[in-house]
This record gives C-alpha cells, sequence and structure tokens, in this order.
C-alpha cells in the first residue's frame, strides 16, 4: 500500500491536492516507511544480501531499504523522481557529518534507472522494486517502464525483486484503504484504489520479460502511536490523492479517522495486521 506505500508521482487527471510535499516524505521516513521492515529482512534473507552484492533500489524513497542492504556490505544505488525523499535518503545515507568519511559504494540518484549508468562499471547483481503494487490502477505500468530501463543495467541472470500488497483477506489495512475508492468514485481513473489480484507481480515479471525464481509472503503489520499518526502515515503513500481531488484533504482525514476507530487498541495504540507478497525475477 508506496513508495511505498506506492509511487507518489502517478499520472492525474484534474487538480493536484494541496500538499506540503516536505512534510509527506518526513511522514513516509519517520512513520511509514518502517512498516515494509519485515518484507525487506526476508528478501535480503533469502537472497544472503553481502559485501559481494550489487543493488540497484528503484522508487528507494528515504532509503531505509539501502540502508539495511548498506550494513550487511552490500554496494547500493538508490533512484527516485522525489526530490523531498531524497533529500531524506542522503541524510540517512550521506551524512555530512565532520569526520564522517563518505562510502564510495552508496549512490544516490534523482531521475530514472538510466541516470544510474556508469560506463564501464560492472552490472547490478540485484535490482530492488519494493514500493508495493496492486492497489493502484495503473501502478503496475509506471513500474513496467522503471523495469525496462533497469534490465539493461543489470547481469545476466540477476534477481529482481517485485513487492505487492496479499490478498485483501489477510490484509486488515485494505478495509481503511476502502475509504479512497468511496471518496474517489467520481474520478475513477488511474491513480484509483483498488484490491490487490493475486498475480499482479507475475504479469509485471512477464512483460518485463523477466524469469519468475521464486515467491513469498511476509507479514508487514502496520502500528501506529495513535490515530493522528495513523493518517498521516497512510496519506504519505500517495494512496489518498485521488480521494483528496475528488474531496478535499479534512474530508479525507475524517473518513480516515472514523475508518481507523476500529482498530485502535485501548492503550490509543492503532494495529493493522497485513501480509505482502514478494516475486523473486531474473533478467534474461
Amino acid at each position: 500500500m508506496t513508495p511505498t506505500l506506492v509511487r507518489q508521482h502517478l499520472p492525474h487527471a484534474g487538480s493536484v491536492p494541496r500538499v506540503d510535499l516536505r512534510a509527506r516524505a518526513r511522514d513516509w521516513s519517520e512513520i511509514q516507511e518502517r512498516m515494509l521492515v519485515p518484507l525487506y529482512e526476508a528478501v535480503y534473507e533469502r537472497l544472503e544480501v553481502g559485501p559481494t552484492t550489487r543493488l540497484l533500489g528503484l522508487g528507494c524513497g528515504s532509503g531505509l531499504s539501502l540502508l539495511m542492504a548498506a550494513a550487511r556490505g552490500a554496494a547500493v544505488t538508490g533512484v527516485d523522481v522525489s526530490p523531498e525523499r531524497m533529500t531524506l535518503a542522503r541524510e540517512r545515507l550521506l551524512p555530512e557529518t565532520p569526520g564522517t568519511r563518505a562510502r564510495p559504494d552508496i549512490r544516490l540518484v534523482d531521475g530514472t534507472p538510466r541516470d544510474t549508468a556508469v560506463p564501464g562499471a560492472p552490472g547490478y547483481t540485484l535490482v530492488t522494486a519494493f514500493e508495493p503494487i496492486g492497489c493502484l490502477a495503473g501502478d503496475s505500468q509506471g513500474l513496467g517502464g522503471l523495469l525496462a530501463e533497469a534490465a539493461p543495467l543489470a547481469r545476466r541472470g540477476a534477481a529482481v525483486v517485485l513487492a505487492g500488497w496479499g490478498p485483501p483477506e489477510r490484509c486488515a489495512t485494505a478495509s481503511v484503504m476502502r475509504v479512497a475508492t468511496k471518496l474517489a468514485e467520481p474520478l475513477r481513473h488511474t491513480g484509483s484504489w483498488r484490491p490487490a489480484c493475486r498475480d499482479d507481480l507475475e504479469d509485471v515479471a512477464q512483460r518485463a520479460g523477466l524469469e519468475p525464481d521464486g515467491s513469498g509472503r511476509v507479514a508487514c503489520p502496520f502500528g501506529y502511536a495513535d490515530v493522528d499518526s495513523a493518517v498521516r502515515g497512510l496519506k504519505s503513500t500517495g494512496l489518498f490523492d485521488a480521494a483528496m481531488r475528488a474531496t478535499d484533504q479534512a474530508q479525507v482525514d475524517k473518513e480516515l479517522t472514523e475508518a481507523l476507530h476500529p482498530r485502535q487498541r485501548q492503550d490509543g495504540t492503532v494495529w493493522m495486521p497485513n501480509v505482502f507478497r514478494y516475486l523473486i525475477a531474473r533478467t534474461p
């Protein structure tokens, strides 16, 4: 549930809601992105990410997945089109602290995968697209374009990891996401929320010319300190942008707060169990 949890920069029809992009990126970094840590860990463990890994992170956001890979000794390159999120990624991965030595095996690039190309550099051994797809109409097309640019930069047989939502019945957050569908009903187009389909990841891999080589499911519960944090975290994904275009931010906040009420525990925290899928594919 991009980027993430889906891609922020989607093609829109109609006006764009007035959003403080820096505040949204900070909410993503401080509240929402950590919900995907179990996914990152499961993939890195399965693929034995370490010092011999050269990783390209597509849509790397504020860089938490890259930080975890770099901690395992991997050389990492991250790319994203959001300057606000990339600013936070640089703070995490390339801090300008006196006495701190820059790591030459960490690169962050604003733009698209082709902008990461370095003549003569060895190919990437792992490409990750951790922003889960399968909850916005049209999100798989955007990922397909990124994969088309990234594949030529990877070695033959390199692993490509795609992520997506699990079955709606296994994702408590799906009931909250229906708010996005209800409010955005007049604008049913690319960018509107939809339930995940079983073969979303396989379809993308097939269209990109990749060979499936395994898959898995990971529990990624969404836990928040309170309802306000939950609302801010969920909105930072971009999933409610269509709803805000159709109504306004105040209406989205109100509907989200009501939808989250059944998920609030006695101590005020909000807890929603979810399952995410990942697919491992190989470049030809």
